[in-house]
């Protein structure tokens, strides 16, 4: 006879099983070409491009060699291909000097050859390649304006790529004649492949003009040369039509879906009757993140109350990607905001536990994967002197849930399939 595990170890066993899922060691080998007549390059970007070279380093028989970039702290060892660390999620020369290297490396290519290129959430940050006329501290304060305006990641994917020498197409371009095959984690809502890592090998159907209306749209501040590249269509992107795209292929190898339906499998296979049924509310939820708190938090408290939409026992699983807009100076991110929102609106209710935490070990710009929720959460915080309002309108959830140890922390995770979010009913 078995018995359900306690609130936080099941939610902590759904988020593990979640990342698993998305690990390029399972999910990479199945989906590699067929051995080129000429030579294999490696290339890539994203917090999984190093662990992504590795398990293509692991389990290709014939030769290669490349070059992928990476989060600091994201590198793991490989033989043929160069594995370089940058900076996420603002830019860095880092980044810049790689994205160089990295059109250097295919820009004289043959028909005969094959690129292999490994993209995962991440990589707009850190393949940073400005065109000319713009400086990299250019880019630099444009990704910190985009963070902090509330715009989707769809949104500001789109300014990104009308800004970029390599992104929105211009990588895969740069590879005619050769073959090119990209291999994708996906980070972003819907799966959309030119929003993942900005789509340097896809492409993109969008416009300058596009670009420019997101931003007057969230009134984003640029400097007056990123301005006058949008203004003038300087910055057009490859399109999805353009003849050297034509032997292009692009598979996605893991999605939030995959990673939400893996933790749907360990809740599943929790405790005894009457058990614990999973939901998958949605693989991409968008929005506020403390609006979708709220708007969770009422779903949660309907099937508590009164067994609808679901009976209870069960879990509530959601993935996506939230955005938070900065009024505060506290240590935020968008998943300890949505907990911290859920927390509140919860008022405490004895039935209901969540975690909520970034798959890729980072939310914000800190070193913690997000946060667990209990009944008592406000009650401890209370008596620590911590007002959870107060928390929320300064942007501190970090703050607010370190102090109380609910922190979740993984190190890095070498994958990113975006956020994971579990609402549990007992």
């Amino acid at each position: 006879m078995t018995t359900t595990p306690a609130p936080r170890a099941l939610l902590q066993a759904m988020f593990h099983a979640a990342i698993a899922a998305a690990q390029p060691s399972h999910c990479v080998p199945p989906h590699l070409p067929p051995a080129p007549k000429g030579r294999l390059i490696v290339i890539g970007a994203g917090k999984a491009s190093a662990a992504m070279a590795q398990a293509v380093e692991q389990h290709w028989p014939g030769p290669l060699s490349g070059l992928v970039v990476t989060r600091y702290g994201y590198a793991v060892p490989c033989e043929r291909i160069e594995i370089v660390e940058a900076s996420h999620p603002v830019p860095d020369a880092a980044g810049m000097q790689a994205a160089r290297r990295m059109l250097d490396l295919v820009g004289n290519l043959q028909a005969e050859d094959t690129v292999l290129c490994l993209i995962s959430g991440g990589g707009s940050s850190l393949l940073a390649l400005p065109l000319d006329g713009i400086t990299l501290e250019d880019k630099q304060a444009l990704n910190r304006t985009l963070l902090a305006s509330g715009a989707t990641i769809g949104e500001m994917n789109c300014v990104r790529r009308h800004l970029s020498a390599i992104k929105g197409g211009r990588l895969a371009a740069a590879c005619h004649p050769a073959q090119v095959v990209t291999l994708v984690i996906s980070d972003v809502p819907g799966d959309k492949l030119g929003d993942i890592a900005s789509g340097p090998t896809v492409g993109d159907a969008t416009t300058c003009d596009d670009a420019l209306a997101i931003v007057r749209r969230y009134g984003m501040v640029l400097p007056d040369s990123l301005r006058a590249v949008l203004e003038s269509g300087r910055g057009e992107s490859i399109k999805p039509d353009d003849p050297r795209l034509a032997r292009t292929r692009t598979t996605l190898i893991a999605t939030p879906q995959m990673a939400l339906e893996a933790a749907a499998e360990v809740a599943r296979a929790a405790g005894i009757t009457p058990g614990i049924t999973p939901y998958i509310l949605g693989d991409s939820l968008e929005g506020e993140a403390r609006d979708v708190g709220k708007v969770m938090a009422g779903i949660a408290l309907q099937t508590a109350l009164r067994g609808q939409p679901f009976p209870a026992p069960c879990v509530l699983l959601s993935g996506g990607e939230t955005t938070v807009t900065v009024r505060g100076n506290g240590r935020g991110g968008r998943n300890v905001e949505f907990l911290l929102a859920l927390g509140i609106a919860l008022e405490g209710h004895a039935g209901i536990h969540a975690l909520a935490g970034d798959t890729d070990g980072v939310d914000g710009q800190e070193d913690i994967a997000g946060a667990v929720l209990a009944p008592d959460t406000l009650q401890r915080a209370w008596a620590l002197g911590i007002k959870p309002r107060d928390s929320l309108d300064n942007n501190d959830g970090h703050g607010f849930f370190q102090a109380l140890g609910d922190s979740v922390i993984t190190g890095p995770t070498l994958t990113n399939v975006n956020d994971f979010r579990a609402i549990l009913i007992t």
